[in-house]
């Protein structure tokens, strides 16, 4: 006896077979590897250099950029021999970037480290003056600061400050600033920096160390870590800053407590777009 094969009803669409999805998911996910590797090779490459990108062959990759092309996410040049992204990649880009508020991305991170290591932490950015708080986070048990959101910290003597000394493009405003407060420093202050370069050496120390830590230099009792929070261009955009008090709060770079600021600013700058360089 057979069965009937029943026929779809008028207007449904033809079921899809579990292969048939599967190919096309695997079509899309290459097609997303070309155009991402047309945006890792600088936006505008050849399509040898793609397939290589890719590790497909030159004539696999042609045939998804051509697809690419037809939804306007790859253009290619008059000659032919380069592809570049399209305008939609660019709409898209455009609009990515307008979502990339550095104080709104950052503000997941504060509620991780408070949770996670029970600590104060906010994030900063630079205003004319300094280094100013936007974004302030406590714990079930605070720290008793007198630092809250507003307050504009030290560029020389805290933490948040030397993580944009350290990490920031050079600008006149912020030199004058620093020059200002290194000749202010009292004697004591100005021992802790280097005699002959103290703003230079200060800078090579952090850079090295990947962020900035103090212990009782800004606040009698308070320790501090602090890491730069990088856009896509590169540029710091604001820093994430953690303290505590100096009996429980070890501000060693490379302590658990550095190394979680440190990862929560890489997750903040990846959001942002940005990629370290290996």
């Amino acid at each position: 006896m057979q069965t009937a094969v029943q026929a779809p009803p008028p207007g449904a669409k033809p079921l899809v077979e579990p292969d048939q999805r599967r190919q096309r998911v695997q079509a899309a996910e290459t097609c997303l590897a070309v155009l991402k590797a047309l945006a890792g090779l600088g936006g505008r490459a050849s399509l040898t250099a793609i397939g290589a990108a890719v590790d497909e062959s030159p004539a696999k990759v042609h045939r998804y950029l051509a697809s690419l092309m037809a939804e306007g996410l790859v253009e290619q040049d008059r000659g032919g021999t380069q592809y570049a992204l399209g305008s939609e990649a660019i709409r898209v880009g455009l609009a990515a970037m307008r979502q990339s508020d550095p104080i709104r991305v950052a503000e997941p991170a504060l509620a991780h480290l408070r949770e996670s290591l029970q600590v104060t932490s906010f994030i900063a950015v630079m205003g004319n003056k300094g280094p100013v708080i936007v974004r302030f986070e406590e714990p079930g048990l605070p720290v008793t600061v007198n630092v809250r959101v507003g307050s504009v910290m030290s560029l020389l003597w805290s933490a948040t400050g030397r993580a944009f000394l350290a990490f920031m493009d050079d600008q006149p405003q912020i030199q004058a600033l620093l020059e200002q407060e290194l000749a202010q420093a009292p004697k004591e202050k100005r021992a802790l920096l280097d005699k002959t370069d103290p703003l230079g050496r200060l800078r090579a120390e952090i850079r090295a160390a990947g962020c900035a830590s103090i212990r009782d230099i800004n606040l009698p009792g308070i320790s501090a870590v602090a890491a730069p929070l990088f856009d896509y261009t590169g540029h710091v955009v604001g820093v994430l800053c953690a303290l505590g008090a100096s009996g429980g709060f070890d501000p060693d770079p490379q302590g658990p407590i550095a190394q979680a600021i440190c990862a929560e600013a890489a997750r903040v700058s990846a959001s942002l777009g940005y990629r370290a360089e290996a």
